[in-house]
């Protein structure tokens, strides 16, 4: 054997690669990932501390606090009540009529009185019989009759104007309207019986109404606009012609001092006026 093919026999030593340290190269990034959640676990805190704790953030002006304190001091309110009750005495003679019902009493007496007043001047003026006050009914009028004689009288103690008639304002107007003084006497028509004697009867006001048998027919006879007080018969009150009833006035429905009379033989309606001259009594 020669020495090429003793060398070439032997075996040849295999070849390990350098083995690197992994280590070493990973240390570096480890250690800046600590020391950054460290810096955070540090931070974070004091940030929440001042949120929930915002006095201790800034310091406060002692200016600030000063002039605050001022204004409140400044703005202090007081009220000071006494103990001690004050009593208060109200006499009932120390006010008028407040109420609509005492004002509405107090002005119809006045009106009363000032009616019975005027109605006694034109008593005495047109010859009425009798003289005197009535506290029937509920009012002052004069007791009396109308001078005249016959069956039908002239309801009135003077001569009246005429102002609407009967039938009139297109035909609403179911009676006359006898336009005089306020306060002038008003007598019944013919004797009869009262029906109706009241300070508010729909639109005529102060009304009283009177049944009457007058030639065998029943004749129903309304007068309205009275004065309030001045009625001076009542309901089944039995009347005989010329008697008064009560006085001339402006109540309900009316503008001006009148007497509305109304007429209905047999429950028709007939021209008042027409009516008394037929029977001799205009």
């Amino acid at each position: 054997m020669n020495a090429r093919s003793t060398t070439a026999g032997a075996p040849s030593s295999p070849r390990v690669p350098a083995r690197t340290a992994p280590a070493a190269a990973k240390q570096g990034p480890a250690r800046k990932s600590f020391r950054s959640t460290a810096i955070v676990a540090l931070v974070v805190p004091g940030l929440f501390a001042t949120v929930a704790l915002p006095a201790y953030a800034v310091a406060p002006d002692a200016t600030t606090t000063e002039a605050t304190h001022s204004y409140a001091e400044q703005s202090a309110q007081t009220l000071v009540v006494s103990s001690a009750a004050q009593t208060l005495t109200v006499s009932r003679d120390a006010y008028g009529a407040t109420t609509p019902e005492e004002i509405a009493a107090k002005k119809a007496a006045e009106e009363a009185k000032k009616a019975a007043e005027a109605a006694a001047k034109a008593a005495k003026k047109a010859g009425l019989s009798g003289g005197g006050s009535s506290g029937s009914g509920g009012g002052s009028a004069i007791f009396g009759a109308i001078a005249g004689s016959g069956e039908v009288r002239y309801p009135l103690a003077v001569t009246a104007t005429i102002g609407d008639g009967f039938g009139s304002r297109g035909g609403a107007h179911n009676g006359v309207d006898m336009l005089c003084p306020g306060g002038t006497a008003i007598g019944a028509i013919a004797d009869g019986t009262v029906r109706i004697s009241t300070e508010s009867y729909f639109g005529y006001g102060v009304a009283v109404v009177i049944d009457h048998v007058i030639n065998g027919k029943t004749v129903s006879t309304l007068y309205g606009h009275m004065t309030y007080g001045t009625r001076s018969v009542q309901v089944g009150q039995k009347v005989t012609a010329g008697q008064i009833i009560g006085q001339v006035g402006s109540t309900g429905r009316s503008t001006a001092n009148h007497l509305h009379l109304e007429v209905k033989i047999n429950g028709s309606l007939v021209d008042p006026m027409a009516w008394l001259r037929a029977n001799g009594a205009a």
